[in-house]
């Protein structure tokens, strides 16, 4: 009897100084991550240096010569490029677009009302002199299947469904609305409408439009489709309750051009015990092209290579091997993540973790995982008393990056960091995304989050 007590107490002994031990070790990864701003200084070079990535973009190019020069500083065992076909859409001129009133507005001296817009990713352009028509409004793709097909031929159909403000997750208000703008052109074009505007993917009224990817169906009419910044949106609405017969103006100058040459960026540090079996992070290193895609996706890319530099600085060597991935074309194809998990299949690899960071540089609260009931259940019973002490314990929303989802089926966990979400959409997809307009210490404990994480997978396993 007292020697079973005596190997129960070596045991809790043993479980509290590795607890102990484990909160020592996170504690130094924000310690180091806040005090040396590496991520941020990255950051400040992938934006200013590079600016807008769009894949097959100038850009892109030259963000993958920066990621790889950076990569190499670090004194990891590999570096090395993955090579992948990337669409390549460029807007061409800056849009224009106007609401056109049956008679001279009082509020504008005239019967125009110029309005901001831009073109949807992957739109095709106007008319040279531009697409003018009446424009008729709806809350979304279920409110356009009702209407009589007759009342939306020759139009533009102006989709105006908004954010949920009911949510207290963003992302879930973006997901509700956002198939208006996938889906709005090929479904407004069924009924024979010649152009869409679409309500951009944001909480605020403000002035800036919000791109983002749309689809095409090859055997319907292509036409043209823009973003109207939330001021704009309510604008015009206001203005269609009083005029039905309005017109609406734009131009955009927008080509598709053949599918650019680009690559994966891919560092690693070789696991010291299971070396086969990989913990992966990583975020997008394109980016839209109305500015310097800080937020998105920047600062996902900055903090996974942080991940790997933390370990460095701390002198840790993993178990097993911490890959960094910076994935190629997640904004307009995915064809970085689709390549990578391709080549991972191909070698018979063994991904234990894929953590993602695709949500912003903002404060991190924990992350979403795509995963069994009864393995969450694991993860928060080992380490969310030790995590919420950082404040990064949030372990129950589901959901992984784009890019690590393509690991489906050869990785026992997908993840994505769980940053704070109300201002996300403020420069999500618009011209505000800039260097300037991410908080270095939001950023940084990011980073170190992921590093935490990524060191209690190593060390304990799944």
């Amino acid at each position: 009897m007292r020697s079973c007590l005596f190997v129960l107490l070596i045991f809790l002994h043993s479980s509290c100084f590795a607890q102990t031990d484990d909160s020592i070790v996170l504690a130094h990864f924000f310690e180091t991550a806040l005090s040396k701003d590496k991520a941020y200084s990255d950051l400040h070079d992938l934006c200013k240096q590079c600016g807008a990535r769009l894949s097959g973009s100038e850009g892109a190019a030259k963000a993958v010569v920066l990621t790889q020069k950076i990569l190499n500083t670090m004194g990891l065992d590999s570096v090395w490029l993955q090579e992948v076909m990337v669409p390549h859409w460029v807007r061409g001129a800056r849009e224009s677009a106007s609401i056109i009133y049956p008679s001279a507005n009082p509020q504008f001296k005239s019967n125009i009302a110029i309005v901001h817009v831009c073109a949807l990713g992957g739109s095709i352009a106007t008319p040279s002199a531009g697409l003018t028509a009446q424009v008729i409004e709806v809350k979304g793709l279920g409110q356009l299947a009702k209407m009589n097909p007759a009342d939306i031929k020759g139009k533009i159909v102006f989709y105006n469904e908004p954010f949920d403000q009911s949510f207290k997750e963003t992302f879930n208000a973006y997901s509700k609305a956002v198939a208006q703008r996938w889906g709005g052109a090929m479904e407004a074009a069924r009924y024979g409408a010649v152009g869409v505007v679409v309500r951009s993917m944001a909480q605020h009224v403000d002035e800036w439009p919000h791109t983002g990817v749309m689809g095409y169906n090859d055997s319907i009419v292509k036409i043209s489709a823009v973003a109207i910044s939330t001021k704009d949106a309510d604008q015009l609405s206001e203005a269609l309750k009083e005029k039905k017969n309005l017109m609406f103006h734009f131009e955009t100058s927008c080509q598709k051009l053949p599918d650019a040459q680009s690559y994966n960026v891919i560092g690693e540090i070789k696991g010291t015990e299971f070396p086969n079996e990989v913990i992966v992070v990583g975020g997008h290193l394109d980016s839209w092209d109305l500015a310097e895609g800080a937020q998105d996706d920047g600062a996902g890319v900055v903090q996974s290579i942080e991940v790997l530099r933390l370990f460095r600085s701390l002198s840790i060597k993993p178990k097993r091997t911490i890959r960094v991935v910076a994935f190629m074309n997640e904004e307009n194809g995915g064809k970085g993540g689709a390549k990578y998990a391709a080549w991972a299949k191909q070698n018979g690899e063994k991904h234990l973790a894929a953590i993602e960071s695709d949500a912003g540089g903002f404060t991190p609260r924990g992350f979403s995982m795509v995963v069994s009931d009864s393995l969450r259940a694991l993860i928060k019973q080992r380490w969310k008393p030790l995590m919420d002490k950082f404040e990064i314990g949030s372990l129950d929303n589901d959901g992984a990056g784009s890019d690590v989802e393509h690991l489906e089926g050869i990785c026992t966990l997908l993840a994505e960091l769980h940053p704070d979400s109300q201002r996300y959409f403020d420069f999500h997809h618009t011209g505000r995304d800039t260097w300037e307009n991410v908080n270095d210490r939001e950023l940084e404990m990011g980073a170190a989050a992921m590093a935490s994480f990524v060191y209690l997978i190593d060390k304990y396993g799944l």
